[in-house]
């Protein structure tokens, strides 16, 4: 069941039925709303297409959701959908005006009137729709998947962003991330303008964002890369999953220094192709600008998402130190 040429085409909403014991409810463009008939306790959200031009995750929420109108997957949860930049996806683009991913918990407030400021706007206002439900407000267990693949390639391919929290951390998501055999999660320190740490600090929610690869365009992601991921998402939509993990240990990394473009003097000091995760020496100066630089100090060695091409104001990157 193809769902991607409807979704571009502006008719994703118009070619779905539902099988009758979900109720479904188009929120917004792209958000789609279920609730099974018989009552559930806990509540899922699985996001993707917050960044357009990540095109796997968007492809795989597309074929979880042809499994649950086709029946092949038994809902066990309140589930909300959510196809994040859908004017993006069809231009092909990672955003129109604006990075979303940075305008969460009413930062769009800090960038100029655009695609992504009205559908941050959007997003917040379904979110708290959605909770407000009586269905999801009985439920115990809340959980958000915000599923992205990475700019760049990666010394560990797949691994998961686990937003500032002061609450502890669920055991139960730290462990599907585990069982879903990505290779690392990182822990952040501070709060963000994240979609997962939106729905973490305002709603309580057990939330993380997934970098399950890298950026391709439509039909070009061969989806093979991503059955771990795919298969530990149905069994979760299920209620069936397990821990079966196959790859070696997980990794863990915590964020040690946010390295923040201030003006156009910013410069980052190492090759363009240089991979999410790779170990930097001691005393190496990873970046500057004017009156600043930082430089690598253990055990704050591995360097994520570096980017210098960012808006003035915004991360560069991010200094991690690994978890023992």
């Amino acid at each position: 069941m193809d769902l991607l040429s409807p979704l571009l085409e502006k008719k994703l909403a118009s070619t779905l039925s539902f099988p009758p014991d979900l109720a479904a409810t188009w929120l917004a463009d792209g958000v789609l709303q279920l609730i099974p008939q018989e009552s559930k306790s806990s509540t899922l959200i699985i996001s993707a297409g917050i960044h357009g031009n990540e095109t796997a995750p968007i492809e795989i929420l597309l074929r979880l959701l042809a499994q649950l109108v086709q029946g092949h997957l038994s809902l066990q949860h309140n589930l909300l959908l959510i196809l994040g930049n859908v004017p993006a996806m069809r231009e092909s683009k990672r955003y129109i005006d604006n990075d979303l991913n940075r305008m969460f918990g009413g930062r769009y407030q800090n960038f100029p009137s655009g695609n992504e400021t009205q559908r941050a706007v959007e997003l917040e206002s379904v979110i708290q729709r959605f909770f407000q439900e009586p269905a999801v407000i009985a439920s115990t267990r809340r959980w958000h998947l915000d599923l992205h693949t990475a700019i760049r390639g990666s010394c560990h391919e797949q691994f998961a962003l686990l937003p500032f929290q002061q609450r502890e951390y669920a055991p139960e998501l730290l462990q599907w991330l585990d069982g879903s055999d990505i290779d690392a999660m990182v822990f952040h320190k501070s709060e963000g303008g994240t979609f997962s740490q939106f729905t973490s600090q305002y709603f309580n929610v057990d939330s993380c964002t997934m970098e399950i690869g890298k950026v391709y365009p439509f039909g070009q992601n061969d989806l093979t890369k991503f059955s771990n991921i795919t298969a530990a998402l149905q069994n979760l939509i299920t209620g069936t999953f397990s821990v079966k993990r196959q790859k070696p240990e997980i990794k863990r990394y915590r964020v040690a220094d946010s390295i923040i473009k201030q003006d156009n003097s910013f410069r980052l000091h190492i090759p363009q192709d240089t991979k999410n995760f790779t170990a930097l020496s001691d005393g190496f100066e990873i970046a500057s600008q004017e009156n600043q630089s930082w430089k690598i100090a253990s055990p704050a060695n591995f360097i994520l998402f570096p980017n210098a091409n960012v808006a003035i104001g915004l991360r560069a990157g991010l200094l991690l130190e690994q978890i023992i």
